[in-house]
């Protein structure tokens, strides 16, 4: 099975944002919920967003109750509303003590969030994970214990936004990307 074959599969089994927040406690959706509250595009974000004119689809790989996953999956939720006719965004849940199959691994583990980036016609793009450079500096600068942040307290307000751009500048990069690859821009005469 080739990579872009699998990924098209649990795409299609994979649950929209809002399906996938009912498959957690009460008090993990209070988390997932408390992080999406406080994230905001900005109005030159959503016109951004609102100018993506390819499909793409977002799967990540996730786990409802990991702390880097609140923290980063509800912001990228806040880009795909956007412009929801062309971003069609899915989550996965990876179980607590399972494994990710190895091309999904970071670093040679099972970390989530693992975020896939396909076509409209399912080719793989890019992956991105299990957090973004700014999210990086952040628990560098905390110098954190843990490997993996709690969720219990949301990301300080700067640290959200910085990692909601990274975000966004990830999901452009593959607008773009699909924008200017010479096999659409033939499918679609643009």
């Amino acid at each position: 099975m080739t990579k872009s074959s699998y990924l098209s599969d649990q795409f299609a089994s994979a649950l929209p944002y809002d399906r996938y927040l009912q498959t957690g406690t009460d008090e993990q959706q209070r988390r997932w919920t408390q992080v999406y509250d406080a994230a905001r595009l900005t109005d030159i974000q959503k016109q951004l967003v609102a100018g993506f004119v390819r499909d793409m689809k977002i799967l990540i790989f996730s786990g409802i109750w990991c702390g880097d996953c609140v923290e980063q999956c509800p912001l990228i939720q806040r880009i795909a509303e956007a412009n929801p006719s062309k971003i069609d965004l899915r989550f996965i849940e990876r179980p607590r003590d399972g494994e990710l199959v190895p091309e999904l691994r970071i670093n040679g583990g099972s970390r989530v969030p693992v975020v896939q980036f396909l076509s409209e016609d399912n080719e793989w793009c890019a992956t991105a994970g299990d957090r973004t450079i700014s999210r990086y500096r952040a628990i560098a600068h905390r110098k954190l214990g843990p490997l993996c942040p709690t969720g219990i307290v949301a990301p300080d307000k700067e640290e959200l936004n910085a990692t909601l751009g990274d975000w966004l500048n990830e999901v452009e990069r593959v607008q773009l990307m699909l924008r200017l690859t010479p096999r659409l821009r033939q499918k679609y005469q643009d």
